[in-house]
């Protein structure tokens, strides 16, 4: 038997007094996490929700996030976590699809009333029957559902939580919707404990460090590698509910952070923050013990940059949300720049050919997968899982190479490959490259139609302040130092670029 929720509840026994949460003015403790997460857990439970039952959670980085994961888990119901931005239309289908029985949404702010979508997506659908809104205020928008605070009131402070298999799905993540309608990667217990320990001996030791939480905790990085991690170490989740460098760096010094995880665009802006230096940062980089990135390969030029400026050891890592994610990942006494290290324990990678044969080292294939991190399969998707999964192995569409010593390097996603005139053009590689032009602070490289070569290289590009050279200089300068079938012979340039909630570059934007 294993539920996710020991991870907590572990804990809470071991360290009670420790604080789990610092969000604002919010101070928790593990024992104070543990204990309201019993009382959503018999809230549930007098809903009538019961083991395997699904429900959905749609909250950004507040206390309320993981006290209703855990929660749920406590029941042994299956956590749905929703991305924030998403609008009405798509919360109904996100519901629909998960056969989501309760749905605890955050009320939002008037830049964001996420409430108002979560309300609208929950009319239009059939099988969801509780929506729970998250509120600390006494007016209620939807006065025919229950607040946050009244589905908990007056709830016993501890519960049993109920045994679970280690194959029983605990979590639902759904996947962006790059290639057609989001799918929904079943996770198991057994998926998530080992991800978030594995991961843990990665940091420091227990009771003692402080994890600064930009990520948002509805996405697999923040949830498994952040939380599920950092409780199963005892950790302080500092969670800050929306990113900027500013709050983050403000958060560092304040808090005394030890860890960061963040994607490369979050990186670049602490990088480029011009007001930086109003901060102690002395004092930030002698408490940053460490600093993983994720979810995209980082720019060699950012990742430099960012250790010189903070005085630490950025560690990159690879993995998908159908991977629990963490499945490679670079250890401290051991990293390679540009790498995202070996695979972790338990998991095998391989690079194949379209045949599904391994190829020689140092050459480009497609990253495939198999341990005990994959997915169960994409729910109430057979055909698309059988698509995935072949004889064990997960075909992750992500296009990479080993070196002679075993590190893994990325070097595109399948669908982002450009093939201009009959030769396979890598964004990234290019990427990689425009960012050491002097003037070129953040870019994005994609493939546009061409009558004459199929598809035509186009760089979108963030300038340096002050820096104002012409789309045909740089045209210029990219063809001297990239191969003629290469270089952009487009560039437009950008104040910036389009984002996902998580940070990644939206290239089917600029598309």
């Amino acid at each position: 038997m294993l539920n996710l929720a020991v991870l907590l509840e572990d804990s809470a026994r071991a360290v009670p007094e420790r604080l789990a949460v610092i969000c604002g003015d919010a101070r928790l403790t593990y024992a104070e996490v543990n204990q309201k997460a019993s009382q959503v857990a018999h809230g549930l439970a007098q809903l009538g929700i019961k083991k395997g039952d699904k429900v959905a959670l749609s909250c950004p980085n507040l206390p309320y996030f993981p006290i209703i994961y855990y929660g749920i888990l406590k029941i042994g119901a299956v956590v749905v976590p929703l991305n924030i931005l998403l609008k009405g239309r798509e919360i109904a289908y996100h519901l629909q699809d998960s056969d989501a029985k309760a749905f605890f949404c955050f009320q939002g702010t008037a830049d964001l009333p996420m409430a108002e979508s979560g309300f609208e997506g929950f009319q239009q659908t059939t099988m969801c029957e509780q929506f729970i809104l998250i509120t600390a205020i006494a007016e209620n928008s939807f006065p025919e559902t229950a607040t946050f605070n009244e589905f908990v009131a007056n709830q016993p402070t501890d519960f049993n939580s109920i045994d679970t298999n280690a194959d029983d799905t605990a979590v639902i993540l759904y996947t962006s919707g790059t290639t057609g309608q989001p799918k929904g990667a079943e996770l198991t217990h057994l998926n998530m404990v080992l991800n978030a320990r594995l991961f843990g001996i990665y940091d420091t030791q227990r009771g003692f460090d402080t994890h600064l939480i930009t990520l948002p905790l509805f996405h697999s990085f923040g949830q498994s590698v952040q939380m599920n991690s950092g409780f199963y170490n005892g950790a302080t989740l500092n969670l800050l509910p929306r990113f900027t460098p500013e709050a983050a760096l403000s958060e560092m010094e304040k808090n005394e952070v030890t860890i960061f995880a963040g994607v490369p665009t979050m990186y670049w802006a602490l990088l480029n923050y011009a007001d930086a230096d109003k901060f102690d940062l002395a004092k930030i980089a002698a408490n940053l013990a460490t600093c993983h990135a994720g979810g995209s390969p980082l720019p060699l030029e950012v990742l430099r940059g960012f250790e010189a400026k903070f005085n630490t050891k950025v560690l990159e890592g690879y993995g998908l949300s159908e991977t629990s994610p963490v499945a490679v990942f670079n250890k401290a006494a051991n990293s390679r720049a540009g790498s995202v290290g070996f695979p972790v324990w338990g998991v095998q990678v391989r690079v194949v050919d379209e045949a599904g044969a391994d190829v020689p080292a140092g050459e480009l294939g497609e990253i495939v997968i198999r341990g005990h991190n994959i997915m169960k399969g994409y729910y109430k998707k057979p055909e698309a899982t059988e698509a995935a999964i072949k004889d064990g192995w997960f075909y992750s569409g992500d296009i990479g190479r080993f070196d002679a010593d075993g590190f893994l390097y990325i070097a595109d996603r399948v669908k982002d490959m450009i093939l201009r005139g009959g030769f396979n053009v890598y964004p990234r590689e290019l990427e990689e490259v425009l960012m050491t032009h002097e003037a070129v602070s953040l870019c994005a490289v994609i493939g546009v139609p061409s009558d004459e070569h199929g598809e035509e290289v186009k760089a979108y590009i963030v300038l340096k302040q002050s820096a104002s050279p012409s789309e045909t200089e740089i045209v210029e300068w990219c063809k001297a130092n990239m191969a003629s079938y290469k270089y952009p012979r487009f560039v437009e340039f950008r104040e910036t670029l389009p984002m996902t909630a998580t940070g990644k570059i939206l290239k089917r934007e600029l598309r």
